[in-house]
């Protein structure tokens, strides 16, 4: 049984220097997968300092020495294009913070993997899109992330989590847990798995498209969410990318379509009434404009093409992984309440649907932002 995170909390703040007395490390934020707490420092001379300390998961990432050398890696290297753009690369990327003895993350005697970053101040994490104008600046930081790391050898990155945004693989891991239905719980799902059922040729359209080599092999982030975007306070411009752990090769329209799967709605991620699930046609050209901004003419005419495809595959595979985990009990993903995961690949689902409504007009939108 895994150890309570909080329990190996004295060892891991002992093996930082934060810079001052700590007086505070709760928890923070609401991710799904690791630990994550902030550690509050007071200096000698009685300011506070903050810093963001996070306990991998295991399960999650069985190789968290090759997690953090891709962190390592692409934070170097954002570093040095902030500084030849003229940013602060302070703000303008996330920096691994060393250990006591030089390491950029620490091993707790049980096992668990720990990483810590300074707090990027005067930051806001949004977990909806409360305007246009802020899921623009995401976007426009997003696509600058693809620009910064344009010249990147993708193939130098290790694939920390196996067959992550691969479609045809989350596919077959659904169909084993929905034959298996360990759980008994395939008959509250019925409607959810007909539905994935009925779009199995759709999970291989981007990845043939690799194969064939029409769509390229980028470094990209793999979890693009709103969330995962720093918002300046004072001028709404979206100026750091956090949650590094899936950065590794990919494709850039996976990054581009999880972003619209995420914002380009004004629900809940596990709303219940699925007549408040609406795709919005008007953000998602909000969003393509300010990607394709902030990518700087670095994406080829074919990502352009396959720009509505990114966003229908990445909510019809999110609405897979949940379906799935909730089908294998619950294991992946953290839950605050019975069938929220299940609840979570409805609302999926329900975007799919909206989106294969609107087909057309989301290639028109591109077309206008091209």
């Amino acid at each position: 049984m895994a150890v309570v995170a909080e329990q190996m909390l004295p060892e891991v703040l002992a093996a930082y220097d934060f810079g001052g007395l700590i007086v505070g490390a709760p928890r923070f934020g609401k991710g799904h997968i690791n630990d994550t707490f902030c550690v509050y420092a007071q200096d000698e001379e009685g300011d506070c300092l903050r810093w963001i300390l996070q306990r991998m998961s295991a399960a999650a990432f069985h190789h968290p020495d090759q997690l953090m050398q891709n962190i390592v890696g692409v934070t170097t290297h954002l570093r040095r294009a902030a500084e030849a753009a003229g940013r602060d690369p302070a703000r303008a990327c996330l920096q691994v913070a060393p250990t006591r003895a030089g390491e950029d993350w620490y091993t707790d005697s049980e096992g668990g993997a720990w990483r810590a970053y300074p707090f990027v101040e005067g930051t806001r994490c949004l977990q909806t899109a409360e305007t246009p104008e802020l899921f623009y600046a995401s976007a426009v930081a997003f696509g600058q992330f693809q620009y910064m790391l344009r010249d990147y050898p993708a193939d130098t990155l290790f694939e920390t989590i196996e067959h992550f945004h691969d479609t045809e693989a989350r596919l077959a891991a659904f169909e084993q847990a929905a034959q298996a239905d360990k759980l008994g719980r395939a008959k509250s799902a019925e409607d959810e798995i007909a539905f994935v059922r009925a779009r199995r040729a759709d999970c291989s359209v981007a990845l043939a498209a690799l194969r064939e080599g029409r769509l390229p092999l980028r470094v990209t982030h793999n979890d693009t969410k709103l969330n995962n975007v720093l918002i300046d306070k004072a001028s709404g411009v979206g100026i750091c990318i956090i949650d590094l752990d899936t950065v590794m090769p990919g494709l850039a329209i996976n990054d581009f379509g999880d972003s619209i799967r995420f914002g380009a709605n004004h629900c809940a991620e596990d709303e219940r009434d699925l007549s408040k699930v609406n795709f919005d046609l008007a953000l998602f050209e909000t969003y393509t404009r300010g990607f394709l901004q902030g990518a700087q003419g670095s994406l080829t005419d074919a990502e352009l093409d396959y720009l509505p495809w990114g966003a229908r595959l990445m909510t019809l595979e999110c609405g897979i992984r949940f379906l799935t985990d909730y089908l294998a009990g619950d294991t992946y993903f953290h839950i605050q309440r019975e069938g929220q995961n299940l609840d979570r690949a409805r609302t999926q689902f329900k975007l799919v649907r909206d989106m294969e409504e609107q087909w057309q007009a989301m290639a028109e939108a591109v077309g206008r932002c091209r």
